[in-house]
């Protein structure tokens, strides 16, 4: 009878430095893997060279976050950019704290980690709470079904869970759960979102169409060369809501000319500047002011 072989263990790995009261040490680049599901866009842009630039003068500074997989490799918690960085440099091990946590744990720092950029899309903002907000409800335990089986995101236990957010990352519960919402528009309508062909409103109305629906108002958008108001998104969602739309009429709103809504209000950036951060886009003050508004006449 011939014996198994023990599995061999990986030599422990001898510590670096300290980094901030935790252990680095170094990983070989090829052992490392993107954390599944990872909302945010690692682009070949001018702050990753600048990223790039820096790693090469100064080496990484701040460790990579990684935690180990089954398989034996690392999954990246936070440092997606830096182990990018490090590929194109050619780097073969980087610096990381390794750390062991519960899946629901490792979602919610991963999206932590990068939700307070100031260059952050929409979809990627979209899809990071939307990972945050199920790993929170598994994490207490309270999922809940709607009638057809599917989880419900945006009714009962759920708005525990985008009041945490919402202490955490400053926006609103109700504008986490916008933001929610807008995971469920088509690829091609959340594009047009992050390179602003698309306003944040209408997107929202938007994403409460089925796909086909959907699909409908893209093609009219590309007959009209026109985006859609948030007078007209509301129209077709009530259509969407009644059965009463189809594609042809979905057309004929797009097509229209738009009216200026009377008794429009309007302010210059400089009077409303020094109300919110430098970064803030005219349709985040917009949407903002709203959500203000909201909260004093609710």
């Amino acid at each position: 009878m011939t014996r198994k072989k023990k599995e061999e263990k990986e030599p422990q790995k001898i510590p670096m430095y300290d980094f901030q009261g935790e252990k680095v040490v170094e990983i070989e680049t090829k052992r490392l893997r993107s954390f599944v599901g990872h909302p945010y866009k690692v682009l070949d842009d001018e702050s990753m060279r600048l990223l790039t630039d820096s790693i090469r003068k100064n080496g990484i500074i701040t460790p990579l976050i990684v935690m180990p997989t089954r398989e034996g490799n690392y999954q990246i918690i936070s440092g997606h950019r830096r182990k990018y960085c490090a590929d194109v440099l050619g780097l073969e091990k980087v610096p990381v704290i390794i750390r062991t946590m519960p899946d629901e744990d490792s979602i919610i720092s991963m999206v932590d980690s990068n939700l307070q950029r100031q260059s952050i899309t929409y979809s990627e903002k979209a899809y990071a709470y939307k990972m945050k907000n199920e790993a929170m409800k598994r994490k207490t335990g309270k999922r809940r079904k709607t009638a057809d089986g599917k989880l419900d995101h945006f009714r009962g236990e759920s708005k525990r869970t985008v009041e945490i957010i919402s202490d955490q990352c400053g926006d609103s519960p109700r504008q986490i759960t916008r933001y929610i919402r807008l995971t469920y528009l088509i690829p091609e309508l959340m594009e047009k979102l992050d390179i602003g062909e698309l306003s944040f409103n209408p997107a929202v109305d938007l994403a409460f169409l089925s796909e086909e629906e959907q699909r409908w108002v893209l093609d009219a958008m590309d007959f009209a060369q026109a985006a859609p108001s948030l007078s007209q998104t509301h129209r077709i969602r009530d259509m969407s809501r009644m059965g009463t739309i189809s594609e042809e009429s979905v057309k004929e709103i797009l097509i229209e000319p738009k009216k200026k809504e009377a008794g429009q209000i309007t302010f210059s950036k400089d009077q409303l500047r020094k109300y919110f951060p430098g970064d803030y886009s005219p349709e985040q003050i917009k949407i903002e002011i709203l959500e203000i508004l909201d909260q004093i006449f609710k």
